[in-house]
This record gives C-alpha cells, sequence and structure tokens, in this order.
C-alpha cells in the first residue's frame, strides 16, 4: 500500500453552542474570511464556513464546550505586519513568539479562548 497526504483540506474550531453569531464576527470582520454555504445535507448540523484563499475553517459547536489552549491552526499571512495593525485597531490582543527560526509569529484567541497561530516566514 502507498499513499501520500497532499494537504489539509480544513480545519475544525469548536465553540459553545449558540455562538455562530459571536464566530461570524470574528472570521469575517478579524481575520477576514468569507464565509460560505454548507453543503445543504449538512446544514441540519449547525455551525458554519469560512474560507481566505485556500484555507477552509469549520466551525461546529458543542455542548461541553472546552477551548483548544494548545492545539490550534498555524495560518500563513503575506505582511504580518499590517495584520498586527488591523488587530491592534479592532482591539484584537496578540502575543508576538519569536522562538521559531525563519519566522514571525503571533498567537491570538477567538472569542471562546481558542488558540490561532498566524505567522509569516522570512
Amino acid at each position: 500500500m502507498s499513499f501520500i497526504f497532499k494537504s489539509i483540506d480544513h480545519y475544525q474550531l469548536a465553540p459553545p453552542k449558540n455562538t455562530e453569531d459571536q464566530s461570524r464576527k470574528f472570521f469575517t470582520e478579524i481575520l477576514m474570511f468569507k464565509e460560505v454555504n454548507k453543503p445543504r445535507s449538512l446544514r441540519s448540523n449547525g455551525g458554519l464556513w469560512f474560507e481566505s484563499g485556500s484555507i477552509k475553517i469549520h466551525i461546529g459547536t458543542e455542548d461541553n464546550f472546552i477551548p483548544a489552549r494548545k492545539a490550534h491552526p498555524a495560518l500563513e499571512v503575506e505582511n504580518l505586519n499590517d495584520f498586527k495593525q488591523h488587530l491592534i485597531t479592532k482591539h484584537i490582543s496578540f502575543t508576538v513568539d519569536e522562538r521559531l527560526p525563519g519566522a514571525n509569529r503571533i498567537y491570538l484567541a477567538d472569542p471562546f479562548g481558542n488558540r490561532i497561530e498566524i505567522l509569516e516566514w522570512i
């Protein structure tokens, strides 16, 4: 048997139940992703889907929600400095992490405490 993984199709994050409006605002206004329609066959599951370029993030709510403070998506950005200024303008806090050689990166959290890494390779 021979197979090769090609790419990540999407990353799923979980917020608490009934927080779709907060997720929508964060992903469209803060991260500047576009909301896309879920297939009709999956809409009854709830949640939301977002895309930016080839990056897809799915939001699926959980009854017994616990934020992912360590596990996280790492999103590559072009011009991290502009993105940091955007976050400052939107009053979103972030942490700079200079420990990864060859990368500028920051961490922020969605409104529910899930960790998100944003990095730019230099």
